[in-house]
C-alpha cells in the first residue's frame, strides 16, 4: 500500500524510502546534539508512535480477521518494523540499556489494546468553528500536561533548552490538527472567499495554539529572564510551521497532503528559511484548490 502511494505521487519507492531514512537520522542526530533528554523525548515519540497500533477499533478488526493467536504475530511484527529506526539509532549511539528498553515497551503495547478516544466529553477552551482543536485536543490533551510537566522539570534542572523542546511540543501537537483534510462540506459552508477562508484559518490555528504555548513561555521569561530574546523566534518559527502544515493541506485538498509534500516540510526543518518562500507558493495553490468550493 505504501509502495502505492508513492507511485501514485511519481516518487520511486526505493527513492522515497532512502530520503526519509536519510531524514530520519539527520533529525535524531540533531534532537541528540541539542538537547540530554534527548533519549527520553526519543522513547516518548517512538512509544506514542507505537501506542496508535494499538487502538482498540484496529486490534478489534485484526482479530475478527486472523483470529487471536494470529493477531499477537501481526501486532508484534507492526511494533517492532515501527521501533526499527529508534532502536538501530539507539544501538549506534550505544544507548543499549534504552534500546532493550524500547525492545520491552515494543513488546507490551503488542499485547494491550486500549482507545485513542475517551467515551465522556472533555471541555475545550476552543469554541466550536475551529473543530479542528475541538477535536483534536480531546484527542491529545495528556501531551499538554507532559509539555507542561516538562517545562517544569526544566525549571527544575535549570535547563533552558528543555523548556524550549516542551513549548515545540505544544506547536506539534497542534500541527497533527492540520493533516487530514475534512469533508467538503465543512469548507463550503464558510462564507469567504479562497483567500479570507485561508487567512480566517491561519489566525485561529495562531491564536489558539499561542494559548496552549503561552504558560510555557511566561514560565521560561521568568525564571530564565537572559534567554527572553529567544522564545519570540521561536514562536515565530512555530507559526511558520502551523501556516505551512494548514496551506499544504488545502493545497492538496480535497485529497490528503501527498509524499513529497511531506518530504519538502521536513526539509524545512532543516532549513526553516525555505518558508518563506514555500508558504506563498502553497497558499497560491491552495486558493485555486480551494476556488471550486469557495467563491
Amino acid at each position: 500500500m505504501t509502495n502505492r502511494r508513492f507511485k501514485d505521487t511519481g516518487f520511486e519507492p526505493l527513492l522515497a524510502y532512502i530520503i526519509l531514512t536519510l531524514g530520519f537520522f539527520g533529525l535524531s542526530i540533531y534532537l541528540f546534539n541539542k538537547t540530554e533528554f534527548a533519549v527520553y523525548v526519543y522513547l516518548l515519540f517512538a512509544s506514542t508512535l507505537i501506542g496508535k497500533l494499538s487502538e482498540t477499533r484496529r486490534t478489534e478488526f485484526l482479530k475478527i480477521c486472523f483470529g487471536d493467536t494470529q493477531l499477537k504475530k501481526i501486532r508484534i511484527t507492526e511494533n517492532l518494523i515501527c521501533s526499527t529506526p529508534f532502536f538501530a539509532f539507539l544501538l549506534y549511539k550505544q544507548l543499549f540499556l534504552f534500546a532493550g528498553l524500547l525492545l520491552v515497551l515494543t513488546t507490551i503495547l503488542a499485547l494491550v489494546n486500549f482507545r485513542t478516544t475517551l467515551n465522556f466529553t472533555i471541555w475545550t477552551p476552543f469554541s466550536k468553528r475551529p473543530f479542528e482543536f475541538t477535536t483534536g485536543f480531546r484527542n491529545t490533551f495528556y501531551l499538554f500536561f507532559v509539555a507542561y510537566a516538562l517545562t517544569f522539570i526544566a525549571v527544575s534542572v535549570n535547563n533552558f533548552n528543555l523548556g524550549v523542546f516542551a513549548m515545540l511540543l505544544v506547536f506539534a501537537t497542534t500541527l497533527s490538527y492540520y493533516t487530514k483534510p475534512e469533508n467538503e462540506y465543512y469548507v463550503w459552508t464558510y462564507n469567504h472567499n479562497p483567500r479570507q477562508f485561508l487567512f480566517s484559518k491561519i489566525k485561529t490555528a495562531i491564536l489558539f495554539c499561542s494559548l496552549l504555548a503561552l504558560p510555557i513561555a511566561l514560565v521560561l521569561s521568568i525564571f530564565f529572564h537572559q534567554n527572553i530574546g529567544l522564545i519570540l523566534p521561536f514562536f515565530i518559527v512555530g507559526w511558520a510551521f502551523l501556516t505551512a502544515i494548514i496551506v499544504t493541506k488545502y493545497s492538496a485538498y480535497p485529497d490528503e497532503m501527498n509524499i513529497p509534500q511531506g518530504i519538502l516540510l521536513a526539509v524545512c526543518l532543516w532549513f526553516p528559511p525555505i518558508l518563506i518562500i514555500l508558504i506563498p507558493y502553497l497558499f497560491r495553490k491552495s486558493e485555486n484548490q480551494l476556488s471550486s468550493l469557495l467563491k
